[in-house]
């Protein structure tokens, strides 16, 4: 399944601003990454999946509609999976936004 264009443009208008911001497409979806590091995606699978500090996870997933994100059966330390009615509205996709860029840009950048 292709990727939610109307959701990579609210993420796309809610980067602007952020220094270093590139777009791939990565894993059936639409990646925004940081520095080379990959920040936020609007999902093939819909939804967005985000990075986040991985020792917030849990207390994300106690506290947030997110839950962890799996690749091929296992779960991927730092992601977050998020899906397109918990992002609805640009408040709620502006908080996740906001924590992917954080995450990326803790991590040294690519370049």
């Amino acid at each position: 399944m292709a990727h939610d264009h109307d959701l990579a443009d609210r993420i796309r208008e809610l980067l602007v601003g952020v220094p270093a911001v590139t777009e791939k497409r990565m894993f059936g979806g639409l990646a925004f990454l940081v520095g080379g590091r990959m920040a936020i995606t609007a999902s093939g699978r819909g939804g967005v999946l985000v990075r986040v500090d991985p020792a917030e996870s849990d207390a994300l997933v106690a506290g947030t509609p997110a839950r962890p994100a799996e690749m091929r059966g296992r779960t991927m330390a730092g992601w977050l999976r998020v899906d397109a009615e918990d992002v609805g509205t640009r408040e709620a996709l502006s908080e996740w936004v906001k924590r992917g860029v954080a995450a990326a840009s803790a991590l040294a950048s690519k370049r």
